[in-house]
């Protein structure tokens, strides 16, 4: 704990010294919603938003979360002198360039979500080079897909979030979808999708790899403090664990999806 309370003093002098935080004031992280890892309507912002507070009140700091559409979220995060990065994000070479990235805040994993009348069976992802497949604008669906939408092999169509695209599959505008697992049976089962709009959603597993998600600390040398600081105190956390407790602690007799 030493260690940890001499990376804070450092942070905190740093912090000053660019005007960053006034004393008592929280660490501000930018956000879109996301559940269940990160929103507004959750306990504590979500299971990796009380994962981070966590972990950030082991160095005595609070933490504040301001939610925008994701593009904006990128924008703030990284470049407003106002916040301290943002959250949840996955690692890709070009953001390592752009973000000091904290330890995992969080694990996900993608599938492909489709319609039980109108199945898209496939065993891997070249497989889906005649099929329309809906993304969200910005996200990073893994460097095998993301580099098969560069080459031209999938076709995609962006959209703004997660419920909207759910809403554009359900019209059937598109013939599959990407999205996070836990984010998937979270949407369909909160009370703007019916149980026959649930009933008719489907999804494959195998396509994917499991991810991890993080905090993007500004590429500044108060992000650096930060991001020194963060994962000096996360040790002492047990991510999975807080994460099984969390997820236990939410409604277990939501409606699921096959």
């Amino acid at each position: 704990m030493r260690v940890v309370r001499v990376i804070a003093c450092v942070l905190c002098l740093l912090l000053g010294r660019q005007d960053l935080a006034v004393a008592g004031a929280p660490v501000r992280l930018a956000a879109e919603e996301w559940p269940p890892f990160v929103s507004v309507a959750l306990p504590e912002h979500g299971v990796s938003g009380a994962y981070v507070a966590a972990v950030f009140a082991r160095i005595g700091s609070a933490v504040a979360i301001d939610y925008f559409p994701w593009k904006r979220t990128m924008e703030v995060g990284m470049n407003d002198p106002h916040y301290a990065g943002l959250l949840a994000v996955w690692r890709t070479p070009q953001r390592e360039t752009q973000c000091y990235f904290s330890p995992p805040i969080g694990s996900t994993m993608n599938v492909l979500a489709f319609l039980k009348e109108a199945p898209v069976l496939v065993s891997s992802l070249r497989e889906l080079r005649d099929a329309s497949i809906g993304t969200v604008a910005g996200y990073s669906n893994g460097e095998e897909f993301d580099g098969l939408v560069r080459q031209g092999v999938l076709h995609v169509q962006e959209g703004v979030n997660d419920e909207i695209n759910l809403r554009k599959l359900l019209n059937k505008r598109f013939d599959a979808m990407v999205i996070e697992k836990r984010v998937l049976r979270h949407l369909l089962a909160s009370r703007r999708f019916t149980r026959a709009e649930r009933e008719r959603i489907v999804f494959t597993d195998n396509l994917f790899h499991e991810r991890t998600v993080h905090v993007c600390f500004q590429r500044t040398p108060a992000g650096q403090a930060q991001q020194r600081a963060f994962s000096e105190a996360a040790r002492d956390i047990d991510l999975p664990r807080f994460e099984r407790d969390y997820l236990r602690r939410l409604d277990t007799e939501r409606p699921t999806v096959n």
